[in-house]
């Protein structure tokens, strides 16, 4: 064995200022090993099994600096060292989102990007149900500008650098985060002893081939389904295919797009081809274009004019597709698109942007379009079971070979898949915290975390929802020492599982971590926070915490989205207003009040509580006692 690096010690990396740094690796086992940096000079001594550390001393913000390790035959060479913070950011596909998926609404910010002191490193998706693993399969450290900015995930990087124009201070973010992953997957062995029942599901996942065998059966079984769907649509048979512009759309129907497709086929497995004739103009012609087609449930392929230009395979991302210079002609052409529905919720989601344009021209594609069943299917796409979700699997593969790299903090946004089971919730997170503490081993690092943004359509009266249990649960979360949680029930999308709008979300985290990690102690970090609830003359009196100068009322003149019950807790609207720096709550049907909740819906849309800094408060439940 020679000379070996962990992926994480490499070019461009970042190391925790004022701590101190463990570099470690293997050599041949007795082997003697230097590192020279920033002006000292380090040995160690590889052990039988090959593996050497060399703790550095602490060190202030500063760099670039080169870093070259030697044994008495190999020599290897880091450069471009900076020294600065370090954060952690994990969870969900609210985190792992990148810049150019938000590229939309952030086109400037993305052009002119250039800070050689914000850096990146991606950590390889990767699931271990034995043991945590020593080092990642891949990953590199890469510098924020034009050409990389792109892959920056979003969330973390306007939190980076609303840090770096603070404190001009190098900061490192880790990306490790994986979409649709439950708490429990980042959880370790050691913090699901809490949680017998998940930990017990890890068992029979320790086998390899016990999983494979699944995975083989699974893979077989889709491809089957996908075979038989293909081979039945009448729009892909050979010499007839449907996306040809020449093809006969007569006895087609008509469809206004956006639409769900329940409305027109009931609850329908299968294909259906969609084809509107579009007038170009010739101003048009000879230049790159794009498509846009909102977001499409299940899976989408495009043409224009009988040339294939983008497919996407699942629901979620937005369909913007490139369009060559060239393919568009004036006057006459059509766009085709397939669509396939794989359990029976086919849709064109509403209030997303659908059209063809170029940069200084577009034509709206909302409206009547031409469509038609290719293939009815008998039963849904076989289901898959991702065992990167179940328990444990990515600690050991994600977050266990970072344990050894000093850290600032951690940032975590998650909870989407855990909201059809939230009771419990911030136990869990709470294990977790304080199990990656321990096992960081730099103390109660800062753990800040985003609350559950709004989502779906909003509902007109006071409703229970999973997604408002949910974020009860994160507002928990906050009796943990030097934890934070940044409020986003007004930055979400009723129509999207991941809003665009990741700046507010990222600035917010920023905000709490200049509080709890900076000690910022007068800064108002968040908005106002529940701390307790009595009655007063038929009256609830709430009060809050985190109300800064003061509570306010964001758009309006008056407060909404608050409901009160009885001890039936049958809950109807209620009047609000503030009082000083109270809310007093109230309907006059409800002449024992016993509960209070405020912004509990999944999609508390009209919720305008906040601080006179503009920050929202957090929903809550409160109990009267």
């Amino acid at each position: 064995m020679g000379l070996k690096l962990p992926k994480l010690i490499s070019d461009k990396m970042v190391l925790q200022r004022d701590a101190k740094v463990k570099i470690w690796g293997f050599a041949m086992p007795g082997e003697a090993v230097v590192l020279n940096f920033a002006g000292g000079r380090y040995a160690a001594v590889a052990g039988k099994t090959g593996k050497w550390e060399i703790l550095l001393p602490e060190m202030k913000a500063g760099g670039p600096y080169v870093m070259e390790i030697k044994t008495h035959s190999e020599s290897v060479t880091i450069k471009d060292v900076l020294v600065g913070d370090v954060w952690v950011c994990s969870g969900q596909s609210n985190m792992t989102i990148p810049m150019e998926r938000v590229s939309v609404i952030y086109e400037d910010e993305m052009k002119n990007c250039k800070n050689p002191f914000i850096r990146q490193f991606s950590v390889p998706d990767k699931y271990d149900f034995n043991a945590p693993c020593e080092d990642l399969d891949g990953g590199s450290w890469m510098a924020a500008d034009e050409d990389t900015i792109s892959d920056f995930i979003a969330v973390g990087y306007f939190f980076a650098k609303a840090l770096f124009d603070k404190y001009k201070v190098p900061i490192g973010l880790i990306k490790s985060c994986v979409g649709g992953t439950p708490v429990h997957s980042w959880m370790s062995a050691d913090a699901l002893k809490r949680f017998p029942e998940d930990l017990m599901k890890t068992e029979k996942l320790k086998d390899d081939s016990y999983i494979e065998s699944i995975k083989k059966s699974e893979e077989e079984k889709i491809s089957a389904w996908v075979s038989d769907l293909n081979s039945r649509d009448a729009g892909l048979q050979k010499g007839a295919e449907w996306f040809l512009p020449q093809t006969d759309d007569l006895g087609w129907d008509n469809v206004e797009i956006p639409f769900a497709f329940r409305e027109k086929f009931g609850n329908f497995i299968g294909s259906v081809w969609f084809k509107k004739e579009i007038d170009v103009p010739s101003s048009m012609v000879g230049k790159p274009a794009k498509l846009y087609l909102g977001t499409i449930v299940d899976s989408d392929w495009a043409y224009i004019n009988g040339v294939f230009v983008g497919s996407t395979p699942y629901q979620y991302p937005p369909r913007r597709y490139e369009i060559p210079a060239g393919l568009l002609k004036a006057g006459r052409n059509v766009i085709s698109v397939r669509v396939v529905s794989n359990g029976g919720y086919g849709e064109f989601i509403p209030e997303k942007p659908y059209k063809l344009f170029t940069e200084d021209e577009a034509i709206d594609l909302q409206g009547e379009w031409k469509c038609r069943i290719g293939a009815k299917m008998d039963s849904p796409m076989p289901p898959m079971t991702f065992f990167i979700y179940e328990p444990m699997g990515l600690f050991n593969g994600m977050i266990a070979p970072l344990l050894k790299l000093p850290i600032k903090g951690a940032l975590w946004y998650q909870g989407e898949s855990d909201t059809w089971r939230s009771n419990g919730y911030s136990e869990k997170i709470v294990a977790m915290v304080e199990d990656w503490r321990e096992k960081w081993g730099v103390g109660d690092f800062p753990f800040l975390f985003v609350q559950l943004a709004n989502f779906m359509k909003a509902n007109a009266n006071p409703s229970e929802s999973g997604w408002a249990e949910l974020r009860e649960e994160q507002r928990k979360c906050l009796s943990v020492k030097n934890t934070g949680m940044a409020v986003a029930i007004d930055v979400g999308e009723w129509n999207d599982l991941h809003p665009l709008n990741k700046k507010d979300v990222g600035e917010r985290l920023a905000l709490l971590a200049r509080k709890i990690a900076y000690g910022e102690n007068d800064l108002v970090a968040c908005g106002p926070l529940y701390k307790s609830a009595k009655l007063e003359n038929g009256r609830v009196k709430i009060e809050f915490s985190s109300i800064g100068s003061g509570l306010a009322i964001k758009n309006g003149n008056e407060l909404k989205h608050f409901a009160i019950a009885g001890k039936d807790k049958k809950f109807i609207w209620a009047k609000a207003e503030i009082e000083g720096d109270s809310v007093v709550v109230w309907n006059d049907e409800i002449t024992s009040p016993a509960f209070v909740r405020y912004a509990w819906a999944d999609n508390p849309q009209e919720a305008n509580l906040c601080n006179k800094e503009g920050l929202p408060a957090s929903p809550f439940e409160a109990e009267i006692l």
